[in-house]
């Protein structure tokens, strides 16, 4: 375990840790699978014993954050939008897609910055904005406050759990984790709880349907 630790304190050392950083940042735009708010919660720790700089953790996240974002834009613009193009009108999934489209249209800036924090909403999100053409320079505008945001707040829950721990940097690591994940589940139940009432709204027949066959045992009568 102590061999461990002095790995990662010297990896944080090291100038090298800035470009290691913003490397993941940028493949996890469009390669969730790459853990980049556990690299950034990771630096934030060691942050609080003074290597590396706290304020350059947080702008080379937001910056790869934002490159990475550009890339998933990118990539859903130029091949997603044709594939879109061909699904046929009056089905399903274009439909959803058109749905999609008019959510983008009208709140873009909220779902980017909300989806930033959602594991692999970010990718799936920046994506379809690419596809559905939404306009670059609004898309660069909400992507910097919602790669900004998500910099600032990686860095800072991983410098709080250092600070809590500033002797034991691993339970400053865990505590940092586990105020991520915590604010991952809520963010999950929220959109759970908000798409259900959504669903119930959007089913008024369920109801109805209950009533009626309670009423007609009385008509019958």
């Amino acid at each position: 375990m102590m061999d461990l630790l002095d790995l990662l304190h010297d990896t944080m050392s090291s100038p090298w840790v800035y470009l290691a950083i913003f490397a993941i940042a940028v493949l996890d735009g469009f390669f969730p699978v790459v853990p980049s708010e556990t690299a950034v919660i990771t630096a934030g720790v060691f942050a609080a014993s003074g290597a590396p700089y706290l304020p350059a953790v947080i702008l080379v996240a937001a910056a790869g954050a934002l490159v990475g974002d550009h890339v998933s834009y990118a990539i859903g613009r130029g091949g997603g939008g044709r594939l879109l193009d061909r699904l046929p009108p009056g089905g399903r999934r274009r439909a959803a897609i058109d749905r999609a489209r008019r959510g983008i249209a009208t709140r873009g800036g909220l779902i980017l910055t909300v989806a930033r924090y959602v594991p692999g909403g970010r990718t799936a999100v920046t994506l379809t904005m690419g596809a559905v053409h939404y306009p670059r320079r609004r898309f660069l505008a909400f992507d910097t406050l919602a790669a900004g945001s998500w910099g600032l707040y990686s860095a800072l829950v991983g410098y709080l759990g250092g600070l809590a721990f500033e002797q034991d940097p691993l339970r400053g690591l865990l505590l940092g984790l586990g105020l991520a994940l915590t604010v991952t589940v809520v963010v999950e139940v929220a959109r759970w709880l908000r798409n259900r009432r959504r669903a119930a709204r959007a089913d008024p027949g369920t109801d109805s349907l209950s009533t009626g066959a309670v009423s007609r045992p009385a008509d019958a009568r």
